[in-house]
């Protein structure tokens, strides 16, 4: 018999250790995480604030956050579920819905902080990256004040591969535009040629009117219009048309900053139809009773089922004979 090395001994499963939770889901980068969270330790507490884009199905979020020793706090957040407060319905997902998502909350968050006044962004998205120089640092917004600095966050994607053109930089460039001082470059925005090493800041910005969507819905109508009554079945309904996308984009981020501010609550109200009253417990007699009853209903039933059998062969007999 050959010599076999046990390697994985009774002694490695007793020092094994699992990774974390939410590494074994595949939710957490860890090592991504470490580098985003990790403050200079001549900075003596200060917050590190990271901005926070993630996808579901259906809506964008986009929140800021900062590490704290247990947990994470959440400073602000806003999400496209809001959108259709200010105008858009349908596509909350999409690249433009992105970019007014990330333009909520960094509106959001500035008016919260107040520093809405003092960094108003970009009223009109170009596509450029806007820097200012101040000394040896570099700040990615229009212009510095004199006496408050931007408030500045790093952005935070997750497990979500950056792809150039991905819907992420969409909410990172609508934050940017917001006033929010996120360090970044044109390398990973939609319009940018890797191998011409060329950005067109036009593609940008196009996509962010939904350009994209309204050359789309144009080629299904003049191709294939059944698919086109499909796809854009909510867009019909809405009367949006594709020449009007980009009007109802920038209406859109013109009512975000003239009132970013979340919605009020409205109350819970208790109805008739949400109200349930358990029901009440029955003693072992009333029990016994219950099941009593449904025995003597079963055997009605059966009796009335032979009855009705009886009476349909007597016909027949009686033609035999």
């Amino acid at each position: 018999m050959p010599f076999v090395k046990l390697i994985k001994n009774k002694a490695y499963f007793k020092r094994y250790q699992v990774k974390y939770k939410r590494r074994r889901e595949g939710k957490t980068d860890y090592r991504a995480r470490k580098r985003l969270i990790t403050q200079d330790k001549n900075k003596y507490g200060t917050a590190k604030y990271r901005l926070v884009v993630r996808f579901s199905n259906r809506f964008v979020t986009v929140s800021v956050h900062c590490a704290e020793v247990v947990g994470d706090k959440c400073i602000c957040t806003a999400t496209s579920k809001e959108l259709p407060r200010y105008g858009l319905k349908n596509g909350l997902k999409n690249f433009a819905a992105a970019y007014a998502t990330g333009l909520l909350c960094a509106r959001r968050l500035l008016q919260k902080v107040g520093l809405d006044e003092l960094y108003e962004g970009n009223d009109d998205p170009d596509g450029e990256v806007v820097s200012t120089e101040a000394g040896k640092k570099t700040y990615f917004v229009e212009e510095l004040d004199d006496d408050k600095r931007p408030f500045k966050c790093l952005l935070d994607v997750g497990v979500t591969t950056t792809t150039t053109g991905h819907r992420v930089f969409a909410a990172l460039k609508g934050a940017s535009d917001g006033g929010l001082d996120v360090p970044h470059n044109h390398k990973r925005f939609a319009g940018y040629d890797k191998e011409a090493k060329e950005y067109d800041a036009e593609a940008m910005a196009d996509r962010i009117k939904g350009a994209h969507v309204s050359e789309y819905m144009e080629k299904l109508m003049d191709e294939d219009n059944a698919k086109y009554q499909q796809l854009f079945s909510k867009y019909i309904e809405e009367g949006v048309e594709p020449d009007g996308l980009e009007d109802l984009y920038t209406s859109v981020h013109e009512a975000i900053r003239e009132d970013p501010s979340p919605a009020e609550k409205s109350e819970f109200e208790v109805t008739d139809r949400t109200t349930y009253k358990k029901a009440k417990k029955l003693t072992y007699e009333e029990r016994k009773a219950r099941v009593e009853a449904k025995k003597a209903a079963m055997e009605e039933e059966e009796d009335e089922d032979e009855s009705e059998e009886e009476e349909e062969e007597a016909p027949a007999k009686k033609a035999d004979y």
